[in-house]
């Protein structure tokens, strides 16, 4: 029997290989989504590590945060890029919780360091939940929360209005398109907590803008954030 399994794994392996999402080469076996090789080359922003550095900047006199990071920096064509990719479009929600997981491993000192009480997604409208099949962001929370041993509350914000594409909205228009479309639906649960805002990439800031500035009205709440990809433009 023992035997069998491990010549129907091969047979399924041979038919069927696990391959490298940023470059295409088969994986070995300790190995999931991303080969050893591409982890060590992905262009890590170690913002975790930087205090007042360029994505907390892109926040100054908008909204109060308490600290902004992002593991990657995002440049089209990029392995960042294929990454974010494989995230929204290969009907994969795994990967994102195994870069929520590897993203973790970075920010065990940093949640202790800021007395982070719980991650939180920024949330998808249904309608569009309903199309991709699941939240991205979420399974990134997932992630975190499994390596970090923290709440997850993701599941008690809710957007209430479904918004347009961001992709090529200019940054006034990003913050006009996500206006008070956030609410938490249990707002007890954020009182007098830290919460990690997850996204997945961030640019202008303007969802997480308006998603912060509901959870700040909560008496007690302070909300940081970390995007999986920063897209740094300048600031």
């Amino acid at each position: 029997m023992i035997l069998a399994f491990f010549m129907f794994k091969y047979l399924i392996q041979l038919l069927y290989p696990k391959t490298c999402i940023c470059c295409n080469k088969h994986l070995v076996d300790s190995e999931n989504y991303v080969c050893t090789g591409c982890l060590l080359e992905l262009p890590l922003t170690n913002f975790h590590q930087l205090p007042n550095n360029n994505l907390e900047k892109v926040f100054w006199g908008r909204v109060k945060i308490e600290q902004a990071i992002a593991l990657l920096f995002f440049k089209k064509g990029g392995k960042t890029a294929k990454l974010l990719h494989a995230l929204k479009y290969h009907d994969n929600p795994e990967i994102a919780l195994f870069l929520g997981k590897y993203y973790g491993t970075f920010l065990k000192d940093f949640c202790i360091q800021h007395k982070i009480d719980a991650v939180a997604a920024i949330p998808l409208h249904k309608n569009k939940l309903r199309m991709r099949g699941y939240n991205q962001s979420e399974m990134l929370a997932n992630g975190l929360a499994n390596t970090l041993s923290i709440e997850n509350l993701s599941s008690y914000i809710i957007r209430n209005k479904f918004t347009e594409t961001q992709t090529k909205k200019s940054r006034l228009e990003r913050s006009e398109n996500v206006e008070k479309v956030f609410e938490t639906t249990n707002s007890s649960l954020f009182e007098n907590k830290h919460i990690l805002l997850i996204d997945d990439v961030i640019t202008t800031g303007a969802t997480i803008e308006s998603c912060a500035l509901e959870l700040t009205q909560i008496d007690g709440c302070k909300v940081s954030v970390a995007g999986l990809a920063f897209a740094y433009h300048g600031v």
